[in-house]
């Protein structure tokens, strides 16, 4: 199995068990000498293996610009918190000031908005290449088992 199809895999199984935690709690009652019409038992186990399989697939995995997997969704998830962040505050340093007489404080801008969107370009193109060698991988490479 290719990891991409585990990834895929994986978020199925996360699906079916929130499913199942629901169905369970609505059939927490079954006749007497009836089983229960759900086992999360071996869900849990399966949805366990697999993620165990994923991450030990990622550490082994090297991609094209020699980092592990783990490495790469570590930038990958950087990039993102940090193209969001400088955004917002491109956003927040570009919105009009309002002032209604001379007696009011004006504010200055202590941030280049164009230099930070500039920079939030570069990081979503950044993010956008990383992204695309992490689902080249994921989809080149088999499962550790």
């Amino acid at each position: 199995m290719k990891l991409g199809e585990a990834l895929t895999l994986r978020s199925q199984l996360q699906m079916r068990f929130k499913q199942l935690a629901e169905r369970l709690m609505s059939s927490s009652f079954t006749q007497e000498g009836e089983p229960p019409p759900e086992d999360p038992d071996a869900l849990l186990h399966e949805l366990e293996g697999l993620v165990a399989a994923i991450n030990r697939t990622n550490l082994a995995t090297v991609t094209r610009s020699s980092r592990t997997l783990t490495d790469a969704l570590a930038r990958r998830d950087y990039l993102t918190v940090l193209q969001a962040a400088f955004h917002r505050v491109a956003e927040s340093a570009s919105e009009a000031q309002v002032r209604y007489g001379r007696t009011e404080i004006k504010l200055i801008r202590t941030v280049d908005v164009v230099a930070l969107r500039r920079r939030v370009d570069e990081l979503a193109k950044e993010r956008r290449e990383l992204d695309a060698e992490i689902q080249e991988a994921n989809w080149q490479t088999e499962l550790t088992t």
